[in-house]
């Protein structure tokens, strides 16, 4: 092992299914899938069992789908009040050998214990002990990677799942991992992933010798990055427990609980997201610059748009009109959409000056701002649903099961 560094990454293993048993053991022993809208044919999978996993079921599948392949499928609603309280009983329980422990998502972790007071013991040993004691203390099993960076700690606890520990020291880690798909490496997405395959890099090792100046006219700095995490030299820190990640975006998104056919659908689903995003710009005095779209279609595929806007915004209605218009030029309508998220980036203080083109009627803008802070105040004051345009009553295909309290990872630091 690398004697500079001993990081963990510790995955609880199919997180969801696996407390949906602890609740109701009458579920052991049994396939079970956490599915959402389990009363439509549109809901999907978010979680499995290993017994599901074993029938073929697999993350995303639509529920027919994974009925079809498993008959025998007990399908259950998410409780995400739960699965939080499961995810803060983990986290205390890192914290007893180290004070660098940085979630990443509800159900994963990563821990240093580099400079903690039993790190001469092995990160090995330490990382068995920590998997017996959430065991023994949640009933829940965790995979858990020893490496000397996070990102092959991250793959360790990829490569032996349920309930295992995988060890990728200095020494070994080119025979380990660089045979894998380039494809394993965190932040290698669908789009980086096709633009390495057209050039014929295939595999980690394949990545990870390229010359890095090849790398960063390629793709960019964000290339060089990953390249340099494949030839094992990431040096990203992990944080100290608790450490506020500085606000680079602010999104939401949601699987739909029914696919979306027509753009008023979508347009209303965006709305809808659109104000927590304006909510959260407002609680931190920030305004956006720019919008992404992420599209997900019934068929699976992920698509990813953004623009810059003309003046910074922190309006709900606005954004969604920017993400709108995204949409509407762009997206094909090849499949339904199934799912959607809206990120507002380009963040800047919400006061700073800023030159308006003369077009821009600034009155007006000023008005929409103040009635949309009396309707930040009334919603803070009276609960969030106490005031919404109207096109929002009634069905706007969004569940309401509580999965907007899940708030999902961002870039690690560097």
């Amino acid at each position: 092992m690398n004697s500079e560094r001993i990081v963990l990454h510790s995955d609880m293993n199919a997180f969801y299914a696996s407390v949906e048993l602890l609740l109701n053991p009458a579920l052991r022993g049994k396939p079970v899938a956490v599915c959402g809208s389990t009363e439509s044919r549109h809901g999907i999978v978010l979680a499995k069992s290993q017994l599901a996993k074993q029938a073929g079921v697999k993350t995303g599948m639509v529920n027919w789908e994974a009925r079809q392949c498993c008959p025998g499928l007990i399908m259950v609603p998410p409780h995400y009040d739960e699965y939080i309280q499961f995810s803060h009983r983990a986290q205390a329980i890192y914290t007893r050998y180290t004070d660098r422990v940085e979630p990443y998502g509800m159900d994963e972790c990563w821990l240093e214990l580099t400079h903690c007071p039993r790190a001469a013991e092995g990160g090995e040993r330490l990382a068995n002990e920590l998997r017996e004691t959430v065991k023994r203390e949640l009933g829940l099993t965790v995979s858990v990677g020893v490496s000397f960076n996070k990102i092959f700690a991250k793959l360790g606890s990829d490569m032996k799942k349920p309930d295992a520990v995988t060890v990728i020291d200095g020494a070994h880690y080119r025979e380990l991992i660089w045979p894998l798909p380039v494809e394993v490496l965190l932040y290698a997405g669908p789009a980086t992933t096709r633009k390495l395959r057209e050039r014929g890099v295939l595999t980690v090792g394949d990545l990870a010798q390229l010359p890095g100046e090849l790398v960063r006219r390629w793709l960019g700095k964000n290339g060089v990055a990953l390249r340099n995490a494949a030839a094992g030299l990431d040096t990203a820190r992990v944080q100290v427990f608790g450490t506020t990640v500085p606000i680079q975006s602010v999104g939401h998104g949601i699987t739909c609980s029914a696919d979306l056919c027509t753009e008023q659908e979508v347009w209303k689903v965006l709305l809808e997201l659109a104000q927590d995003v304006g909510h959260r710009l407002r609680v931190h005095k920030l305004a956006a610059l720019g919008v992404a779209l992420d599209v997900r279609g019934s068929g699976l595929g992920y698509l990813q748009y953004q623009t810059r806007l003309p003046y910074a915004v922190r309006s709900p209605y606005l954004l969604a009109r920017a993400a709108l218009s995204l949409f509407s030029h762009q997206y094909p309508w090849h499949d339904p959409v199934r799912a959607l998220t809206i990120r507002a980036q380009h963040l800047v203080p919400s006061g700073q000056l800023q030159q308006l083109a003369l077009c821009h009627d600034v009155a007006r803008m000023e008005r929409r701002d103040r009635l949309e802070g009396v309707v930040e105040a009334l919603r803070a004051r009276y609960g969030k649903h106490v005031i919404r345009s109207a096109c929002l009553l009634g069905d706007i295909k969004m569940p309401d099961d509580g999965r907007d309290l899940v708030r999902m990872p961002g870039l690690m630091y560097r």
